[in-house]
C-alpha cells in the first residue's frame, strides 16, 4: 500500500499541552541535554534512541507538569544499541535513570542482564501483557511499523519495490541505501526479520543469509545514521531504503521529503519500541513520575496525533491516520530473533556487508 501523499498540514499542538517542535536530527549520534548542568537534588539522566525534538518537547511538558523538576532533566541521544551497551557499561556505577527507545529484542536482553528495575505499577498495568515485560522491567511504549520508503522523484509508482523481494530484483542495483545495521536497532531488527522468514525454509538462517547478501549487492551506500540516510534519498543518490514509517512519515511532513511509503504486501514487522527504569539510577522517584507521565493516555495521544506513534497502551479511541492504512502484520518469530539476533548480525557484518 503506497502512501503517495503529503500526510499532514502543519504540526500543531495537542492533548497535554505537548510543545511540539520538529527539530528533526540524527537518533544515533548526536548528545544533547536539557536542563541546568550540574543542578543538585533529583537530577533525572535520560538516555534516549527517540526523536530529538520529540524528546525535548515531552521533557518540557514533564518538567512543567512536575515543576520539582524543573531544569533538572540531562537528555543524551544515542542509538538503542549504543545506549544498551552504554548502560551494561556502566552496572557496577550506573549513571542513568531511564532508557527510551529501544527494541523489545534489546530491552529482552537487557532484563536478562540484571540492569533495569521494574517500572511502576500503574505504568506496568497500562501496558498489555504482549508488549512487555512479565515483571514490568521495561515496557513497550509504541509500535513501530516497519516499511519501505522511495524517492517518487526518481522512480514512479509502477517502478518502485512493493514488497521486500523486489528489493533484491536487478532493477534496484546501485539504487538503495540502508542505515548502517550494527548501531541502529530499527535495522537489525528488519535484517532479522529477514532472515527469520526464511528460517523455516532449511530450518537454518542459511535462506536468510542469502536474502541479505542479494540486498548487500544492490546496496549502494550504508548511511551512518538517520539523517545521513534521509540526505542521501533526498539528494537522489540512491532511490529507496528500509526504514521505520513514523521517522518517514515525520520527514514528509517537517521536511517536505520527497518520499513515498510503501507498506510491503507480505506485511511490516511491527517492532514494540520500549522504555525502561535502569536499576540502581542515581534518581529512582524521578524516573518513576517520568515513566507515568510518559505513559499517560494525554502524552500518547499528543505523540500518537502529532508524531504518528502507534501507541502500547490501551487507548480509549484509535488515531485517524492509523485507521487509513491498512497495515498487516508479518508474522515473525520474535522469540527466534531475541535468541538469535546478536549472532545473526554479526555474520552479516563480518561475511555478507561490502562483499557482494
Amino acid at each position: 500500500m503506497a502512501l503517495n501523499r503529503k500526510i499532514r498540514g502543519p504540526l500543531v499542538t495537542v492533548a497535554g499541552g505537548l510543545a511540539l517542535a520538529l527539530a528533526l536530527s540524527s537518533c544515533g549520534l548526536d548528545e544533547s541535554s536539557s536542563g541546568a548542568e550540574g543542578s543538585e537534588g533529583g537530577d533525572l539522566t535520560i538516555y534516549t534512541a527517540r526523536d530529538k525534538g520529540l524528546a525535548e518537547a515531552v521533557v518540557a511538558d514533564f518538567e512543567e507538569a512536575n515543576p520539582e523538576y524543573a531544569g533538572k532533566v540531562q537528555i543524551l541521544t544515542l542509538g538503542a544499541q549504543e545506549a544498551l551497551e552504554r548502560i551494561r557499561a556502566e552496572k557496577a556505577n550506573p549513571q542513568g535513570d531511564i532508557w527510551w527507545g529501544g527494541t523489545g529484542q534489546q530491552m529482552k536482553q537487557a532484563a536478562g542482564d540484571d540492569i533495569l528495575a521494574p517500572a511502576p505499577d500503574a505504568v506496568v498495568e497500562a501496558v498489555p501483557e504482549a508488549l512487555r515485560d512479565p515483571a514490568g522491567l521495561w515496557v513497550g511504549e509504541m509500535q513501530l511499523a516497519e516499511v519501505i520508503f522511495y524517492n517518487h522523484d526518481m522512480l514512479t509508482e509502477e517502478q518502485a519495490p512493493k514488497d521486500w523481494d523486489d528489493l533484491i530484483a536487478p532493477e534496484m542495483a546501485d539504487k538503495i541505501a540502508i542505515r548502517d545495521v550494527e548501531a541502529s536497532g530499527t535495522m537489525r531488527s528488519i535484517y532479522s526479520a529477514m532472515i527469520d522468514r526464511k528460517f523455516d525454509e532449511a530450518g537454518s538462517p542459511e535462506a536468510g543469509y542469502e536474502w541479505l547478501r542479494q540486498l548487500d549487492a544492490n546496496t549502494k551506500v550504508y548511511a551512518a545514521n538517520p539523517t545521513d540516510l534521509y540526505l542521501r534519498v533526498t539528494r537522489q543518490e540512491a532511490a529507496a531504503s528500509a526504514w521505520n514509517l513514523q521517522d518517514v512519515m515525520l520527514q514528509i511532513d517537517s521536511q517536505n521529503a520527497p518520499y513515498t511509503p510503501v507498506v510491503p504486501e507480505s506485511g511490516a514487522p511491527m517492532l514494540v519500541d520500549g522504555v525502561a527504569k535502569i536499576k540502581n539510577g542515581p534518581s529512582s522517584d524521578a524516573a518513576d513520575a517520568f515513566l507515568e507521565f510518559l505513559l499517560s493516555e494525554d502524552t500518547q495521544k499528543g505523540l500518537s496525533e502529532t508524531y504518528y506513534q502507534i501507541p502500547s497502551i490501551e487507548m480509549t479511541e484509535e488515531p485517524a491516520w492509523l485507521a487509513d492504512l491498512n497495515l498487516k502484520e508479518m508474522e515473525v518469530d520474535w522469540e527466534r530473533i531475541g535468541a538469535n539476533e546478536t549472532e545473526w548480525i554479526g555474520y552479516w557484518a563480518e561475511n555478507i556487508k561490502g562483499k557482494n
